[in-house]
């Protein structure tokens, strides 16, 4: 071959340093690691390559930016996961043969197959698929991936029995490259990537439990056995997994709720909380010290409608890309003449429960005429909602029906968009940080498939955002995709006391809504003028704030969060009278506190009250009465000094204090 035939079958392939080096073409990523460095090739699992993630004995064919990932590098997590559910699949129809596989993506935290067998799995079958995957991955055998031609693929699976496959491969769309991959004689349709063999999964991993799943999920189609499982790149990182599964199962917030009667759920209303005395005492000491917050903070409080007419939400975008999500009623009585008439036709006429606040603030906004020496203006409101959430997708105070936001929008001029965007930024680290809540990731969420507005409205707000976060100095990562449909927004997640990462402050910048309903202000020209939204919240949902506060506590509360602060319980009926003193006295501060003076064991009562989380009790005896002392018993703690009555009472009036 000629010098100039051989240059026109060379590549450059560029590295993460910005260097290049020359290839010839059809090199495959191990080889590329391999020319980089020997250690580097044993411990690769994968390349990227112009930033498509591919297998290491994938050729590579054209001029790339690459990147070789290693098992320590974020991407293999989710390989780690992927290949274990190919293996958990070989597993299952080696130990169970004439089980048809379906799908098994990686998930969250782990991974699932969907198997179709006539006799559902067990948990009691979890432990020998276990023994059967640690073998497989110790045989070692090699991802290999293939291209099939579509109809040798469908004739192959439905010879084999696998219907579900064929059916799969039936509904990919004509251009869609068939690929296998087989691990030894087993082989499953798949996109890929792999990495290199079994053996590099590892056995850091376990199957946790066993669910029904509906093919496709889809309640017509057959029901299939959903097997779940976890991995991990250590067994260190197992582990801790598995004691936060464990902890957060002893923190669950229903459970807790049941046992501090704080809230019930009941099929009646689906997705709505009714609030014991208990509970709806947190409710009210949170809602009270956001409200003390937002007062400081120049914001304006507002109450706005929950039915609205169907019109309003035409103009405001909701109907056409929310509606789905939202509860519809015809606008009519029904046990009108005229009213029938429409039940019985297609509705001409809708109200809808707001899902949001936002639309309903803009037309406080525009009652009367705003000037530019108005904005801002920071309007609040614990706004109830309502969204249609899927039955399935409820889960406890997490995931509700109705639910209050701590809710406010901001209404503003271009060029105070830096200096809003900042104090937001600033009252939510405080808020958090007295919530008890200092580990906070930032996230900007970019512009979504379905949206409102132009593509210069998105450019304007997506990069009013960075700069707030860089003026802000904080750091953040892209979300692309995950924006509001009328606007990119901030995601603020906080992590709790076992790790878990949960999603609430959001700062929204929506130049649409204004625009789409007519809002305006009369600007320093004389002319009118869009202002600009600033969507906020803090806590998010009221509902689910407390149920991450219930968990991150474990029901051991702040004292000035507490339901019950303070329990004076007696130890003989003769401090029953110098007991209900000193209930009257915190009462009468403001404390929430009960009385114990039942006639029980003292050690019976403190078990009581300390199953029920309370954090402090006064504990008074005859001897306590004739000196005008109490015993001061804190949660967790064994100790019980004796103190003065009126310095323990002014003691505990103290600490009950919010934080501001």
């Amino acid at each position: 071959m000629s010098n100039a035939a051989a240059a026109l079958n060379q590549i450059t392939i560029t590295l993460p340093d910005g260097s290049a080096r020359t290839y010839p073409s059809g090199t495959t990523g191990l080889a590329i690691a391999d020319s980089i460095a020997k250690s580097l090739a044993k411990a690769a699992i994968a390349i990227e390559i112009n930033g498509e993630i591919r297998d290491l004995s994938r050729a590579v064919e054209e001029h790339a930016n690459i990147r070789i990932f290693k098992r320590e590098d974020a991407p293999a997590l989710e390989m780690i996961r992927h290949d274990c559910a190919h293996v958990l699949a070989e597993a299952v129809q080696e130990l169970f043969p004439g089980t048809q596989v379906t799908i098994g993506p990686s998930i969250e935290n782990g991974f699932y197959y969907d198997f179709a067998r006539n006799e559902p799995f067990t948990l009691e079958d979890l432990p020998k698929i276990e023994a059967k995957m640690k073998e497989i991955i110790g045989r070692g055998a090699a991802f290999e991936r293939e291209v099939w031609d579509r109809e040798q693929a469908i004739e192959y699976f439905t010879k084999k029995g696998e219907m579900y496959k064929a059916e799969l491969i039936r509904d990919l769309p004509g251009t869609e490259t068939i690929t296998v991959y087989r691990q030894g004689d087993w082989l499953d349709l798949c996109r890929g990537p792999h990495m290199p063999t079994t053996k590099h999964i590892g056995t850091a991993f376990k199957l946790m439990k066993v669910a029904g799943a509906y093919w496709r999920g889809d309640s017509s189609r057959a029901m299939l056995t959903r097997i779940y499982g976890t991995a991990w790149r250590s067994e260190e990182e197992l582990q801790a997994y598995l004691t936060q599964i464990e902890e957060a199962e002893k923190r669950d917030h229903r459970k807790l709720g049941r046992e501090m009667d704080l809230f019930h759920l009941q099929d009646e209303a689906q997705g709505s909380v009714f609030w014991h005395p208990k509970g709806y005492s947190i409710w009210l000491a949170l809602e009270g010290y956001v409200r003390r917050r937002l007062n400081t903070a120049g914001y304006v409080e507002v109450k706005t409608p929950q039915l609205m007419d169907s019109r309003f939400w035409e103009a405001s975008g909701h109907w056409s890309k929310y509606r789905e999500n939202m509860f519809v009623v015809p606008d009519v009585v029904p046990n009108t003449e005229e009213g029938q008439k429409i039940f019985k036709e297609e509705p001409k006429h809708f109200m809808a429960l707001k899902p949001m606040n936002c639309p309903a603030h803009v037309q406080v906004f525009k009652q009367g005429i705003k000037s530019y020496r108005d904005l801002p203006i920071r309007m609040a409101e614990f706004g109830c909602c309502h969204r249609n959430e899927a039955h399935g997708a409820l889960h406890g105070l997490m995931r509700v029906r109705q639910f209050t936001q701590d809710d406010a929008h901001i209404f503003c001029r271009e060029d105070q968009i830096a200096s809003e965007s900042l104090a937001f930024c600033e009252l939510l680290r405080t808020m958090y940080t007295d919530l008890g809540f200092t580990n906070v990731k930032v996230k900007l969420a970019t512009r979504p498939e379905n949206r409102v507005g132009t593509e210069e409205s998105w450019d304007f707000a997506e990069n009013a955002l960075r700069q707030a976060l860089d003026a802000a100095g904080l750091d953040y990562e892209d979300a692309p995709g995950d924006g509001a449909f009328y606007g990119p927004k901030l995601e603020f997640h906080i992590q709790d006391a076992i790790g878990r990462s949960w999603t609430c402050g959001t700062l929204q910048l929506d130049p649409n809504l204004p625009e789409r309903l007519d809002a305006t202000y009369i600007g320093e020209d004389g002319a009118r003028h869009r202002p600009l939204m600033l969507h906020r919240a803090i806590l998010g949902s009221i509902e689910r704030f407390i149920g991450i506060l219930i968990e991150n506590y474990a029901g051991k509360l702040p004292l000035w969060l507490a339901p019950t602060q303070c329990v004076v319980s007696t130890i003989t009926s003769e401090a029953d009278g110098y007991a209900q003193e000193i209930y009257n006295e915190l009462l009468a501060a403001g404390l929430r506190v009960e009385l114990d003076v039942r006639n029980e064991k003292i050690n019976y009562k403190i078990r009581e009250h300390s199953l029920a989380k309370v954090p402090v009790m006064f504990i008074v005896g005859k001897r306590e009465a004739e000196e005008g002392k109490v015993a001061i018993r804190r949660m967790d703690s064994q100790e019980q000094p004796v103190e003065a009555r009126d310095s323990a009472i002014a003691a505990i009036i103290a600490q009950s204090q919010p934080p501001y």
